[in-house]
This record gives structure tokens, sequence and C-alpha cells, in this order.
């Protein structure tokens, strides 16, 4: 049995282990890193600031029995301040026509943009390779789980939610994009300029060019790693199209990695969400049950959830299996919030 939860102290040693594991740059193979974003999380869980870019959740997936940490998955309530703004490519178009020759072109561009009042990003998602294309759908169970939290808590969260994509990487790591300009402006490689933007942006307004970038002047190679995503990310890119995201043809400034956006009203499992009051005297019946991942509250989590069957009676009441019930020692009655899954 897997279980979703907010992340806690003790976690530190399995984080730091999945770290080696997979090479990622929200959750870097750094003790004193990942114990720093641990402490954020708790406080933001615990007492949330009214000045939301301060507030990170993260979110572990949790083999129950084994008391192992197999994955993770983050929200940062609002990416994009005066401080540290959120930087774009906007992908566009630009027609020349010349009646002299009688020639045309229309020209891809790329433009640097920023937002200083930017909206809620979710990312950070991790899974060990291992467990891949579990029967769970373990990934999707990371990934949703930040949808419940914002449907139990929207008044923690800005109405844009906000999502970066991985684009297509050689072997080495390395984006075509970043090689064919980053590099020609801010004399570093990929991997330098990703860690050090995620604590300083300074160096990007003051170096990236402030005018079109015209795409017919880059190699072919990065001109197709715009707006695409990466083979592992293909999954990712159909869930959120399928839940309501839309690509809005910006693009990450260092890599081409597309972005997608959707108002959290519209994301579907949110829009769907089911509320009501778990009781455990009514049957249970499997084949009237719906799929969804459920939240509960228990006194020794600042949040707890996990996926299940639930059956919805008509008079506002839940019901689930008896057996989970007794094994995560639910208290009943309770409210609940719970997704479609």
């Amino acid at each position: 049995m897997f279980i979703l939860r907010s992340v806690r102290p003790d976690d530190l040693k399995d984080l730091l282990k999945l770290s080696h594991i997979v090479t990622f740059i929200n959750l870097p193979s750094d003790e004193d890193l990942i114990s720093t974003k641990i402490d954020s999380s708790i406080k933001s869980f615990h007492n949330p600031s009214k000045r939301l870019w301060e507030n990170y959740y993260i979110f572990v997936l949790e083999d129950y029995e084994k008391g192992e940490i197999l994955g993770v998955s983050m929200i940062h309530a609002q990416h994009g301040t005066d401080n540290e703004p959120h930087f774009y490519l906007s992908v566009g178009q630009e027609s020349k026509f010349s009646q002299t020759i009688n020639t045309g072109f229309v020209h891809g561009t790329l433009k640097l943009g920023l937002d200083t009042n930017g909206p809620t990003e979710i990312g950070g998602l991790v899974l060990n390779p291992d467990f891949r294309g579990h029967d769970e759908k373990l990934g999707k169970q990371l990934s949703f789980v930040r949808f419940l939290y914002m449907a139990k808590n929207p008044d923690r969260f800005k109405p844009l939610i906000h999502s970066e994509l991985m684009p297509p990487l050689d072997k080495f790591g390395n984006s075509p994009l970043w090689e064919a300009v980053g590099r020609r402006f801010f004399n570093m490689n990929y991997h330098e300029a990703d860690i050090l933007s995620r604590n300083n942006k300074e160096f990007i307004l003051s170096l990236f060019p402030s005018e079109n970038i015209y795409q017919t002047l880059l190699p072919m190679e990065a001109r197709e790693s715009i707006g695409k995503v990466g083979k592992e990310t293909e999954p990712v890119k159909r869930m959120l199209e399928s839940i309501g995201f839309k690509y809005t043809f910006e693009v990450d400034p260092f890599d081409g990695g597309p972005h997608y956006r959707s108002e959290m009203k519209n994301i579907k499992p949110i829009k769907e969400k089911i509320t009501g009051t778990l009781i455990a005297d009514k049957a249970f019946n499997a084949a009237e049950a719906r799929e969804v991942m459920i939240t509960i509250e228990r006194e020794d989590y600042d949040f707890f959830a996990f996926k299940t069957e639930l059956m919805i009676h008509g008079d506002g009441q839940v019901s689930m299996r008896q057996d989970l019930v007794e094994k995560f020692g639910i208290k009943t009655p309770q409210k609940i919030t719970a997704i479609p899954f």
C-alpha cells in the first residue's frame, strides 16, 4: 500500500538517497539544501506565509508497510516576484516581405519576457526509476496529490497554475537551445546556469539578448527542441493536457522546455472534487465505487492521502473499504476531500 503525505524531518536520509539515484535540480544531492527545503515545507504546511512566494509544499510517496520513500513532488505557491522574476521566452512569428523581389518569409522568433507577480508552480516530481510503469500509477499519484491539496486549500495558491516541462536533451544532459544561444551570452554551461538561476536571476536580465532572436539563425537541432518535451516527459504532457492545461507559447529561456498553464478552477480533478462525511456503518460495494485520491485527517500527519475506491451516497455521506479504515486508524465520522483518479 502506498500513501502520499507531507514531508517530515526524518525523511532527509531517504530523500538524499533518492537524489543520488535521480539527477534533478529540484532534488539536489546536498544534505544541507534538502534539509532547508524540508524545513521550509513544514513551515508552509503548519503556518503558510501571506507572502505566497515563501511557501513551498513537498509531498512524498511512501511504501506504507516498508516505510520507504519512493518519490517526491512539490508546489511553489508563487513563482515570480520583484526580487526573483519568472523569466520566459515568448515564441512568436515575424513576417517579412520585399515587393522589389516579390519574396517574403515568416520567421519564428524568441523574445525574453518576465513576470513579477507570477502564478503558482507545480514541479519537482521525482520517482525512483525502479517504480516507473507501476500498476498503481505512482507517477500520476505524485502529480495528482498536488491537485488534491489545492482542492482542499485553494486560498493558499494563486488562481493560475503553471508547469514547466523538460525538453529533449542530448546524451550528456545538455540543451541544444542553450548551446546555440545561452552559452554565447553567459559563458557557462547549461547546468551551471540552471543552478545559479535558482538563487540569483539578475544575470539573466543583464546578459540575455533583449530583442527578438530569429530561430532561422539557430542550428536545426536547437530549432526543433523549442517547445518540445523529452521522451520521458511525454506522459506528463499528455496528462496535463487531459486535465485542462494548455501550452502558453512560452518556453524556458535556458533549454526551450514548454510552459503549460491552467486556471485552478478549470483543472479537471479540482473542478470535480468530492466532499462529504466519511462514515463506517454503510456497506461498501466495490462495483459501485469510484477510484479517487482522498485526504483524511490524522493527528500524526500535516497531510495524509492515498488512492482508493470511494462509495458516494446521496445523503452527503461517503464510505470506503473497512479494512483501510482500520489499517490507517481513520476516525469516523469525519469530513473528507477527494478528487477523481
